[in-house]
């Protein structure tokens, strides 16, 4: 007896087992349920026309929900493949592909019944909320003109009427922003680091807000009340999107009402902002050369602000100067390195620099060497032995204005080995600024040197006094 006989089974080991036909689909009677699904539908319209509350939507949405469960509980089977002979014959369509459709459409109309019952929805006190709330923030996250700050006070005294004329409030604006008959424009600009209009305005909206939740406005009873809220709250919001906004103004508009023209009793230079400019460096104003940086647009004057900003050395300007060398300004880092703050943050971005092509080398070497980062050091000195030999000059005299002790020994060794005599000089030069006295005492070897730049700062290096 085989194993297979022995476990009770009779057909040989090799010979397939033939599958048990699955039931055939019964085609029509899923047909007869999406007539009834079709029916349904139609009776499901008609309960979302006749609801009138709140209520009537909750039920008519359970009834939809419970709908498109046991819709989705039917299952159509796929079409057959096609047969050689039906291959290209438009005419044929299987009763599987009809069945798909009608279920499509049905599940089609489902879902715009559940649009549609959304739309018949509120509205509600909520969304009157959300409305204001959408407004202050454009309020507050936009810089306004004078004009602009009145014609929102404007706008805001208009709402407060309709607001507290529908719910009987007593909303108001704070005194000292209640409109006055006539009254002149100020010409000054406002101060943006001082609580403004929008910032007040801001907290009146935030009062409105807590009147209409103490309202308790019912979706059904007070529908013709919250409708009559977000009508008006909409016409304060074009209200407020047709106030005048600070970047409606032309640039030199912009720099007039900021004060920057202030300084001209006459115009010497042309352009006008150019004569403003020199003014301004020379009293000290880098808050105006930074707002002329920001605000005017031509190369011409972009030049100017820097290279006036570049002679000041001002401490204001390192934030906008980072930004710019984050972006490969190589001016941006020169005037980082002459304004000479020790920041973290500064001596980070030009150290990205560092082993970059020479272009941005050059000019973050001699900034870290001004300011005097002592975290530069290593990464400086490891470009002492760079190809090129204007790196390895300028790394050198980088470490020099540094002046710190731990670049001495790997200077040391450039001005001995190098093979370019104008890179020596410049390790020379470095070692001399560090002036130690073992620094000193390297560089005086070199008196009679075959290259008169090392020769002259081995006689400048006798005549230092160690330090």
């Amino acid at each position: 007896m085989s194993e297979d006989e022995a476990n009770g089974d009779g057909a040989p080991e090799d010979e397939p087992v033939e599958e048990e036909d699955e039931e055939p689909v019964d085609l029509d009677a899923i047909g007869e349920r999406l007539d009834r699904f079709e029916e349904d539908v139609g009776a499901l319209q008609e309960d979302l026309e006749a609801a009138e509350t709140e209520d009537d939507l909750d039920v008519v949405e359970a009834d939809i929900e419970a709908f498109r469960e046991e819709l989705e509980s039917v299952e159509i089977p796929e079409p057959p493949e096609e047969d050689e002979d039906e291959e290209g014959d438009e005419d044929v369509v299987h009763p599987e592909a009809e069945l798909q459709d009608r279920y499509d459409d049905i599940g089609s109309d489902v879902d715009d019944l559940e649009s549609d019952l959304e739309d018949q929805r509120g509205p509600y006190a909520e969304d009157v909320i959300g409305e204001i709330n959408g407004v202050s923030g454009t309020i507050t996250g936009t810089r306004w003109t004078i004009e602009g700050d009145e014609e929102l006070i404007e706008a805001t005294e208009a709402f407060l009427a309709d607001v507290n004329d529908l719910l009987g409030s007593a909303v108001s604006l704070p005194g000292d922003l209640q409109p006055r008959e006539g009254a002149e424009l100020r010409e000054d600009a406002p101060d943006q680091n001082e609580e403004g209009v929008p910032e007040r305005l801001d907290a009146t909206l935030d009062a409105v807000v807590e009147a209409v939740e103490d309202a308790d406005l019912d979706p059904d009873d007070d529908a013709e009340t919250i409708a009559d809220l977000l009508e008006s709250t909409d016409e304060f919001e074009g209200d407020v999107d047709d106030a005048t906004e600070w970047t409606d103004l032309e640039v030199r508009e912009q720099l007039r009402r900021e004060g920057f023209y202030d300084v001209l009793d006459h115009v010497k230079d042309f352009p006008p902002e150019l004569h403003a400019l020199k003014v301004h460096e020379k009293r000290g104003n880098v808050d105006m050369i930074l707002l002329a940086l920001d605000s005017l647009g031509s190369e011409f004057m972009e030049g100017h602000c820097m290279d006036a900003l570049e002679r000041m050395g001002n401490e204001a300007a390192i934030d906008p100067m980072l930004q710019k060398a984050n972006r490969r300004d190589t001016k941006a880092m020169s005037i980082l390195g002459k304004i000479g703050v020790d920041d973290e943050e500064v001596v980070d971005a030009l150290l990205d620099y560092v082993d970059s092509n020479p272009q941005l080398q050059k000019p973050a070497f001699r900034a870290l060497g001004e300011i005097g980062a002592e975290d530069a050091v290593q990464p400086i000195a490891n470009q002492l032995v760079d190809d090129e030999p204007d790196v390895r000059s300028n790394a050198a005299r980088a470490l020099g204005l540094i002046g710190d002790t731990r670049a001495i020994e790997p200077l040391a060794g450039l001005l001995e080995d190098d093979e370019e005599d104008r890179v020596r000089a410049s390790a020379a030069w470095a070692l001399n600024q560090i002036a130690t006295e073992e620094a000193l005492e390297i560089v005086a070897e070199y008196a009679d040197d075959r290259a008169y730049l090392v020769q002259a700062e081995a006689e400048r290096a006798d005549l230092e006094p160690a330090a």
